[in-house]
């Protein structure tokens, strides 16, 4: 059925609960609850305005972080939580939860240089780790020189900026460098939160974005849409096949598209590093944490119908704010996902 036909059934019915043998309505009007990933806050914020004009249900998310929105959600404070980092099928059968992607996004390097533009600076993997280890201190040093021989840069020290709280964003941007620094992977490894060798720390996308507008020198990680928001500037990341790529939307989508999903129990896979020779390579994933057996179905209902929404009628809203819708195929297997897992849920118009 035709994208624009499943979204008027969705209103018209939304999404049946058949609970003890009786059919509960969706709470139409009702306030669905949410917090965690500030990587997703932008594109969220947008989705809960338009929502809201197109069929009166309010949505209340929160942007605390991945680590607070994991711990909200398993203690019940939420309808959904939003976390970056996936969490494993025993952590979810552990739960009682259930998790899907609902959006791509991008974690870019960050940088205040003088003279130095988005998308002039080329980084790879190796270079990033070296630099949030502490073994390159300076902008002239000859490993950034080497992949930069045609940009001024000065002899000015780098300060590293970090997240201070539990975050996806931080996840997926330590297990990209990982993936490329055997060094990092056995000395500072892959987490939420780890210790880091050098640096300072900014609370969420917002914090980091703070502390390199007002540190000259400096170098940190926020989502794309913050950098582009904030008119920071980002780097090219070498990704795969040793190509330097630029985030967007093309290429957040690319990784996409390259991920098969299907082997990984509830989606839990990172898209770090994914092979299409046009895939940005620290591209993201923001994964909806939901009850499988919903403590409140009404409001289950309500929330699932939002997500339904997001996913079918949201590509535009998601692109303009940079970050990048589903391939089709996913937002087919997240719907499924959704009528297999959690319990009494039958969803209308696919």
């Amino acid at each position: 059925m035709p994208r624009h036909c499943a979204v008027k059934l969705l209103f018209a019915a939304s999404f049946v609960f058949a609970l003890s043998g009786t059919t509960m309505p969706s709470a139409l009007g009702a306030e669905i609850l949410g917090a965690g990933s500030s990587f997703v806050a932008p594109i969220m914020a947008q989705w809960a305005q338009d929502y809201m004009k197109a069929s009166s249900n309010k949505v209340n998310y929160q942007s605390v972080g991945s680590g607070a929105g994991i711990e909200k959600i398993r203690f019940g404070e939420v309808d959904f939580g939003a976390s970056d980092k996936p969490l494993s099928p025993e952590e979810l059968e552990q739960a009682g939860l259930c998790q899907f992607p609902i959006v791509v996004g991008g974690v870019v390097p960050v940088v205040n240089l003088p003279g130095i533009s988005s998308n002039q600076m080329k980084f790879s993997g190796a270079l990033l780790a070296d630099i949030y280890m502490g073994k390159v201190t300076s902008w002239d040093s000859p490993e950034v020189k080497d992949l930069n021989p045609d940009l001024p840069l000065p002899s000015t020290p780098i300060s590293v900026v970090h997240r201070s709280d539990g975050s996806g964003t931080t996840y997926n941007w330590v297990d990209f460098l990982s993936k490329a620094s055997p060094a990092w992977r056995q000395t500072v490894g892959v987490g939420l939160t780890v210790a880091w060798p050098t640096g300072t720390g900014g609370k969420e996308n917002a914090g980091v974005a703070d502390a390199v507008t007002q540190t000259t020198g400096s170098i940190g990680y926020v989502e794309y849409a913050y950098a582009v928001q904030r008119k920071l500037v980002f780097g090219q990341v070498e990704n795969a096949h040793g190509l330097f790529v630029s985030p967007g939307t093309d290429a957040l989508q690319s990784a996409a598209s390259t991920v098969d999903w299907r082997p990984y129990k509830d989606f839990s896979v990172l898209m770090t590093n994914a092979g299409g020779p046009d895939a940005y390579p620290i591209s993201a994933t923001t994964f909806i944490l939901m009850y499988k057996s919903p403590k409140d179905p009404a409001r289950s209902s309500s929330a699932l119908a939002f997500f339904k929404w997001a996913l079918e009628s949201g590509d535009q809203q998601a692109t303009a704010l940079n970050y990048a819708p589903l391939p089709g195929i996913l937002v087919k297997q997240v719907e499924a996902y959704w009528a297999a897992q959690i319990k009494g849920a039958a969803v209308i118009g696919n």
